[in-house]
């Protein structure tokens, strides 16, 4: 009860926040930004944003991908670390990111900066985040342990600006010196292992900092080179456990005492890249419109994602605003999305033909159109070929809004497979389409991961199960894939394999 109060607290101030303030959102090549802030902050940090992305590509030459509208995170700037707290609906968050396929989205803090030097700031945070991001749609074939993941994160998590438009990688992060100075609560065997489970706060910031300490010393000191990338391969493409591959690093304790010595120099190593490198595309701002920024409060808790028990409280506060704003089409979507998640998919449905009528292009609305029929004829146990013919004509009309949004791809696959149809051979082409589009997000990889058990590509659906189970913030996906994995196995060694589930009549 005490979080429910909090979130109802949270979205009282939102709200009001909202209706007195000048929400902006900001558009980039990677980003879509909003916060309550003057047009120039907002630039700045949405500028800053951008160009980390573009140093983050620049310092391990990677190109520059083909990237639509629903590839790019959105962030939003909610205020103070209390807000994100209650958004988040868990206490000791700073920040947040959740990964989904065209909707991948952060929270964070308003303030930029944190408290003192010491303080963890709303520019490490999402600059922690968006690592995490980079990692998974960059690498999403590569298993990365936990302490790489948090590590590697936190590396970058730290990087600031210089006054000539440089950024400088490799700073420790200071918010953290309690945890790397006092004590080590987490041995290196324990690190390396790969083990997150279920850690104590100490140890939890432990392996936070050490992660840090050891991709930072591993990255550039010269006797160790070669060791993390042998460690990643040995688990991603050898297939050894953490354990084994660790066997890269040689003696673990001759490893310890040099990180202990390392945290111990006055001067670290690190890099910077040149602004001239950092160019990037022009930034575009508006104000919102006075219905998108009554709707905001809506859009950021639905967007946090809701359960049975505060959907309904979300619908409500949508119904309220969506009558003030009855031909505003994102409002109208935003009400789509809320009714649809209360369990109302007749009101979605009526929601989302207002959102179109009113923005014909808008693709989500067409989206939520989708969901809402299909959970109608769900609930009518309606199997009628011109019924589903219909719910696939919407899908195919936002598809041709945006043929690289994974959502309509998705959607037209689950049009069969949610009903136990095995999906024709354009739907599953699609659904690995949407994959290559969106593999950051951990319930598309395990429908793909469950399609290609059934075409009996064991090996690859293995390899897709393989990144979760190393994926710190998985949680019970992670558990699903490594059982999912172990029956894999099995079957690999007897020769067995799975055949596609029984076709039906449509």
């Amino acid at each position: 009860m005490r979080c429910l109060a909090l979130l109802a607290c949270f979205l009282a101030v939102l709200a009001a926040r909202a209706a007195h303030a000048d929400w902006r959102v900001a558009e980039t090549a990677h980003f879509v930004v909003y916060a309550n802030a003057s047009e120039a902050a907002l630039r700045r940090n949405a500028e800053r944003l951008e160009k980390f992305d573009k140093a983050l590509r620049v310092s391990r030459g990677i190109l520059e991908p083909s990237l639509g509208k629903a590839g790019r995170l959105t962030v939003y700037f909610v205020g103070n670390k209390d807000r994100v707290a209650a958004l988040a609906g868990t206490a000791n968050v700073a920040g947040f990111y959740i990964p989904r396929a065209g909707a991948s989205v952060a929270f964070v803090p308003g303030d930029l900066f944190g408290e003192g030097p010491l303080a963890l700031g709303s520019q490490q945070v999402l600059q922690h985040e968006y690592a995490h991001h980079f990692m998974a749609t960059t690498w999403p074939d590569a298993a990365f342990p936990s302490w790489v993941s948090e590590g590697w994160a936190e590396f970058h998590a730290t990087a600031s600006f210089d006054r000539d438009g440089s950024l400088q990688f490799g700073s420790a992060p200071l918010y953290r010196a309690h945890g790397l100075l006092a004590g080590n609560p987490l041995p290196i065997q324990q690190i390396l292992a790969g083990a997150a489970g279920k850690l104590r706060a100490d140890q939890r910031d432990a392996l936070y900092g050490r992660g840090w300490a050891l991709v930072h010393y591993l990255t550039f000191e010269p006797s160790r080179k070669g060791q993390l990338s042998a460690y990643l391969d040995a688990i991603t493409r050898q297939r050894k456990s953490p354990e084994a591959a660790a066997a890269a690093f040689g003696d673990l304790r001759a490893l310890d005492k040099e990180l202990e010595h390392f945290l111990q120099q006055p001067k670290i190593s690190g890099f910077r890249v040149r602004a001239e490198s950092l160019a990037i595309p022009p930034v575009t701002i508006r104000l919102l419109r006075p219905g998108e920024a009554a709707i905001l409060p809506v859009r950021i808790r639905s967007e946090a994602g809701v359960d049975e028990k505060t959907a309904p409280g979300v619908y409500a506060d949508a119904r309220k605003i969506a009558a003030r704003f009855p031909d505003d089409a994102e409002v109208q979507r935003a009400l789509s999305e809320a009714a649809y998640d209360a369990g109302d998919p007749a009101a979605a449905l009526a929601a989302a033909d207002r959102a179109i009528a009113a923005d014909p292009k808008l693709v989500e609305a067409h989206c939520y159109r989708a969901m809402a029929q299909m959970a109608i004829a769900e609930a009518a146990k309606d199997e009628k070929p011109e019924t589903w013919t219909e719910i696939r004509t919407t899908i195919g009309r936002a598809n041709r809004l945006d043929t690289e949004d994974p959502r309509p791809l998705i959607l037209f696959f689950r049009s069969y497979a949610d009903r136990r149809l095995w999906p024709p051979e354009i739907a599953r082409d699609g659904l690995m389409h949407a994959y290559t589009l969106a593999p950051q997000d951990r319930g598309l990889r395990m429908r793909a991961v469950g399609m290609l058990i059934g075409e009996k590509k064991l090996a690859e659906a293995r390899a897709m199960l393989l990144v979760l189970t190393y994926d710190p913030h998985a949680s019970g996906i992670g558990a699903a894939a490594s059982r999912m994995i172990d029956t894999i196995d099995a079957r690999m060694k007897t020769g067995a394999t799975e055949a596609p589930p029984p076709a039906r009549a449509n």
